[in-house]
């Protein structure tokens, strides 16, 4: 009889324990669940990771550089190729609101290079010679003072102008008016063009960040967003 009145004793204490046990981890649930919503244990962003598993998913082309001009350490991780027209008025946008940003935090960091590739428009009259005037600078090594000058110019690209800037620009006028007068450089013009055709530009400014396409005159957010991730491969 004292050994069954024990044996209930001691089933009746074990009952005890898991439930004592049970109202313990319920306890320790609810406080984590309470002091999560508080953010004691705050999660990564999910948006900051969404945004960049979408970057990674990003399609590449594979774009070359040609023999075209070069801003910057042409050993830098991160490629910037532009397909521009000097008469376009979205390049001369990107020239003078979005490029100097780049070249502050990128280009002269050596984090970054940027390329400048022709695409002349054919409905813009002046777009191909002064294209092919600015490979006739990059002859004598002056290529991104004169790419500069062309932009602050743009209303004002016919080829009287060209030259004159030339002038301005201290370059050797005899050797620049001969190299522009022959057409000397519309083949590296038109290959441009053809490049870029293949690369399925059709307009501009068009740009490829380490192949990644990005199109239009887009702001400094915009390239600092794929820069900053090209960077982090």
């Amino acid at each position: 009889m004292l050994k069954r009145v024990f044996m209930k004793q001691i089933k009746l204490l074990n009952n005890l324990v898991i439930l004592a046990l049970f109202l313990s981890l319920l306890n320790i649930i609810l406080t984590f669940d309470l002091f999560e919503k508080l953010g004691f244990f705050a999660k990564k962003p999910v948006q900051n990771q969404v945004a960049r598993e979408v970057t990674d998913q990003l399609p590449t082309v594979n774009v070359s550089s040609d023999d075209d001009p070069v801003k910057g350490d042409k050993n830098a991780s991160v490629t910037i190729i532009e397909f521009g027209d000097f008469q376009c008025p979205y390049c001369e946008m990107f020239a003078t609101n979005v490029l100097p940003e780049i070249e502050k935090n990128y280009i002269k960091t050596g984090k970054a290079k940027f390329v400048y590739r022709d695409f002349p428009l054919s409905f813009h009259q002046y777009a191909e010679k002064a294209a092919e005037a600015a490979e006739c600078a990059d002859e004598q090594g002056k290529f991104w003072n004169y790419h500069d000058k062309l932009f602050q110019n743009q209303n004002t690209l016919d080829t009287d102008n060209l030259k004159r800037f030339a002038q301005e620009l201290g370059f050797n006028t005899t050797k620049f008016n001969d190299c522009l007068d022959s057409g000397k450089m519309t083949t590296e013009v038109q290959k441009d063009v053809s490049d870029g055709g293949s690369y399925g530009v059709s307009g501009t400014p068009a740009f490829f960040i380490n192949g990644i396409d990005v199109q239009g005159a887009q702001p400094f957010s915009e390239f600092e967003k794929i820069i900053e991730q090209e960077l982090k491969r």
